[in-house]
């Protein structure tokens, strides 16, 4: 168990399984920089945070709800979470074992279903979905309940991506969660690797990937102090 003094930020894990230099430069050393892609997601997040939250039938709708879990010392922001009204016989589609709170001021049980806002279009790795699978730990400890499902919805194809927090997933999530934790702690930018991710990172001029994987600044310190010791 964590105590919350030492809670990471949530959307971290999605950092660090994109780009561990990144989740660095932004989480150790304090850089951000914006770009087109990061000012059109920001706007996504804050226009989903901003609609509040709604109420019709057996659909409750909670947006910009807080989340933490001192299990993987993490905390942050759900951008919706969904409470389907259910009954032993009846579980809404996507949902393969109901695990049913209740909510204030609601008559019944319901289940929770996470949904993470995306601008852009569905990714090849694992960061968006260990990302939405941490919302989901998280409303788990803090409900009591079991949360079998989720969703992306990704701005560019107007869609939800259906996710199932299968035990590899949630594997996955906690050995992230860890390694994140570890990488703060130790307090160390990991080098550059320059890749095809480096492209849209709008930190791409702070850590000048196609420099630092090149050369490391212990050996530009090192051959500098050679040249000045040459009489």
């Amino acid at each position: 168990m964590y105590p919350e003094s030492d809670f990471l930020a949530l959307s971290a894990l999605q950092h660090l399984l994109f780009c561990e230099r990144q989740c660095a430069l932004i989480h150790i050393e304090r850089l951000w920089a914006d770009n087109r892609l990061t000012a059109l997601g920001n706007a996504l997040h804050e226009k989903t945070h901003e609609e509040g939250d709604e109420s019709r039938g057996d659909l409750r709708i909670a947006r910009g709800l807080p989340l933490h879990s001192t299990r993987l010392g993490l905390a942050g922001i759900a951008d919706v979470v969904e409470f389907h009204r259910v009954d032993s016989a009846t579980p809404p589609p996507g949902h393969a074992e109901p695990g049913a709170c209740r909510l204030p001021n609601a008559s019944g049980l319901w289940q929770p279903f996470p949904v993470e806002y995306k601008r852009g279009k569905p990714k090849r790795g694992a960061c968006d979905t260990v990302q939405l699978c941490a919302q989901a730990l998280c409303l788990e400890e803090m409900l009591g309940v079991a949360i079998p499902a989720g969703a992306l919805f990704y701005g560019r194809t107007r869609r939800r991506t259906d996710v199932t927090f299968e035990p590899t997933l949630r594997q996955e999530t906690e050995a992230a969660a860890l390694r994140l934790h570890s990488l703060i702690d130790a307090g160390v930018t990991p080098p550059a690797r320059h890749g095809a991710w480096c492209g849209n990172c709008s930190l791409a001029g702070l850590c000048m990937p196609g420099i630092a994987s090149q050369r490391s600044a212990k050996a530009y310190v090192a051959r500098m102090l050679r040249e000045e010791s040459v009489p």
